[in-house]
This record gives structure tokens, C-alpha cells and sequence, in this order.
């Protein structure tokens, strides 16, 4: 259920029952005191009793959650943010100094439907002129063929420093393949699906990162990036093996960067075995497609599943980035939490 319409239906409920708890204190008093409508009261005159007040009150604020969900459907969806971030890495070679990275999350290609929208979107990222794009899982919400009608515009998403992608939850199919109906309509088995998904990336230009890593090098400075495979503290079906990514890393290369799509992984396995992985880019919360944020403070009922859900955290020496997505998934709307894409900025320290 839409996060905006649970929210409307709780509120109209609360008034309700407020009503009703009224109701019942001012029947009991009633039959303790005996009272009576005074003599001479106009009962005629055209008032608003407190039980219509408070139930017409509920409608009213149980209204706006589904007013703005609405306007998120409307406009939000497709109103790409774009974000700036600093990441100060002190081991930063000096060939690498200044470069930028971009970064999108959770396509879901099943979901959209405006594809000029998307070309915007897309012609934003390129804008930036990023010399590396990272993408963070979930190309498609269950099937392959939901790339079909995108193809062309993702192809166009590639940097001079390379696109690498991984793999996100709904990429291998599990919410779907295991319903008998769905071999029918599709006439494909999980695995094919999952291997034309794979497919995908190769033929829009991405390295696809599947537990391994990657060296870029440029006059003869080096840094890692590392793609791990879907993992998650809550995941029934886990295929990442951060051990098997990291297995050939050169602990020497002075900067390693991890793609994992379920920011949970950060905490539960990234950061206590290995400290050298300096950030991690993740995705999947969406920040919930419902919240608030602003320079200070965030907030979205996301943040009660997951301890990071959207922007940059720091433990220690080591940082994660959550991006909320480039699409949308469940119920077409955002309210508070645009679409976004990241850019940051690689910096060896803090400038001025």
C-alpha cells in the first residue's frame, strides 16, 4: 500500500476513534449527572457539533497525504535531481585529483513510462560530463524485456573512464520466477532471463561487476573499484561474496571503491573486514519515495527499516553513499525524495 495513502487512512482512523472515546466519556457523564438540554436552548440553530468537527476535521488532514501523493505522481516522478558531493580521500593519486564520479541506482525500467522524461534524465547525467558512471542494481523489476523500449537512451550512459554496473535484488527474478504463470506468459526460465539481464549490461557498453574488481589506471597512478553481487541483511536470496570480490584486489592500490546495492552491507560485513574500502555506492531504499530533507535534517518511515537510507555516512575512515534512485517501484510517486543523480567530486583534501 502506498506509504501516502497509509498514512491518510491512519489519520482519518485516529479522528474516529477520538470521536468515539468522546462519545462514549459524554454518555457516561450524561447518566451520572442526569444533565438535560438547558430550557429555552435554540436545538434548531445551525451549528457544527464537536462529532462533525472532529470526523470532518480527519477527512480533511487525512486528505493531504493523498493530495501529495498525487502531485508526486504528477510532477516527481521524473524530476531529476541533481547532487554534488565532495569525497575527500587523502590517499587520492594526484592523477585522479579533481575527477568526478557520476552515480544512478534502481532504474526499474518495468516501472517507467515517460521515455522523453527518461531522455532528460539521461541528458542531465551526460551533462555533467562525469569521468566515471557507476550504476547500483536493479536494471528492471523483474524481467529482461523491460529494457526494450530504453535500450537506446541507457546505451548513450558511458564515461571515458568506463560505466561499471552490478547486479540489484530485483535483477535475478526471485519475486517472480518461483509463480508457475510466469514461465507461461513469458515462455523463459529464471535463468535465461537472468542471463539476458547480464547481456543487457554488456551491450550497453557497462562492465558488469560480478564479486571482482577492476583497476583503472592513468599515468601510472591506480585506483580499484570493486562490484560485489546483491547482498543484503534481510535478503532471503544473498549472491554477493564480498571475499571472492576482494580476492584479487591489490591491497596496495592506495584507493578501493565498492559497489553494493543494499546499503545494509556496509555495516554488517564492509566495514568490519575490510578497512580498506574507502566508499561504498549503494542504492535500494528509494528513501522510501516518501519523506522530508533538507541541509540539515531527513527524514522518511524508510529510516525504521534501514540505519542508511539516503546521502553520506561516515564511519571511522570509511564512507557510504546512498543514491534514492533514478526510478520508482510499487506505487508511481514521490513526495519529498525526488529522483536523483550523484556527482562527485574526488578531492586528496579539503579546499581553502
Amino acid at each position: 500500500m502506498p506509504i501516502s495513502l497509509l498514512l491518510g487512512k491512519a489519520t482519518l482512523l485516529l479522528f474516529i476513534g477520538l470521536d468515539a472515546l468522546f462519545l462514549i466519556i459524554k454518555t457516561i457523564g450524561k447518566f451520572l449527572t442526569g444533565n438535560h438540554i438547558p430550557a429555552g436552548r435554540n436545538e434548531n440553530k445551525k451549528t457544527i457539533n464537536r462529532s462533525d468537527f472532529i470526523v470532518k476535521s480527519g477527512l480533511l488532514l487525512s486528505s493531504i497525504p493523498i493530495a501529495a501523493v498525487t502531485k508526486g505522481f504528477m510532477f516527481n516522478l521524473y524530476d531529476y535531481q541533481v547532487k554534488h558531493i565532495d569525497l575527500i580521500l587523502p590517499n587520492l593519486p594526484k592523477s585522479f585529483d579533481g575527477m568526478t564520479i557520476a552515480q544512478i541506482s534502481d532504474i526499474h525500467a518495468g516501472s517507467l513510462f515517460n521515455i522523453n522524461a527518461v531522455k532528460k534524465g539521461v541528458d542531465m547525467l551526460l551533462s555533467q560530463k562525469p569521468d566515471i558512471i557507476f550504476f547500483t542494481g536493479d536494471l528492471v523489476n523483474d524481467f529482461a524485456s523491460e529494457m526494450d523500449d530504453y535500450l537506446a537512451i541507457f546505451a548513450r550512459v558511458k564515461a571515458p573512464l568506463g560505466t561499471f554496473s552490478i547486479m540489484g535484488n530485483h535483477d535475478y527474478g526471485d519475486y517472480h520466477f518461483n509463480r508457475s504463470h510466469f514461465f507461461n506468459e513469458h515462455k523463459l526460465t529464471k535463468e535465461q532471463n537472468l542471463a539476458r539481464i547480464k547481456g543487457i549490461h554488456h551491450s550497453l557498453g557497462w562492465q558488469l561487476l560480478l564479486n571482482e574488481s577492476k583497476e583503472i589506471v592513468l599515468n601510472n597512478d591506480k585506483i580499484t573499484i570493486i562490484g560485489v553481487e546483491n547482498w543484503g541483511v534481510n535478503n532471503r536470496h544473498n549472491y554477493g561474496d564480498l571475499d571472492l570480490a576482494m580476492s584479487k584486489v591489490d591491497g596496495s592500490s592506495p584507493i578501493h571503491l565498492m559497489l553494493s546495492h543494499d546499503p545494509s552491507h556496509w555495516r554488517a560485513e564492509i566495514i568490519p573486514q575490510y578497512p580498506m574500502i574507502d566508499v561504498t555506492f549503494s542504492g535500494h531504499t528509494h528513501g522510501g519515495q516518501f519523506g522530508y530533507s533538507n541541509p540539515n535534517y531527513q527524514w522518511s518511515p524508510i529510516q525504521y527499516a534501514y540505519n542508511e537510507w539516503a546521502g553520506l555516512y561516515r564511519e571511522n575512515q570509511q564512507s557510504l553513499y546512498v543514491n534514492v534512485g533514478f526510478g520508482y517501484l510499487d506505487y508511481p510517486s514521490r513526495v519529498g525524495v525526488q529522483p536523483e543523480i550523484s556527482i562527485f567530486h574526488l578531492k586528496s583534501q579539503v579546499n581553502g
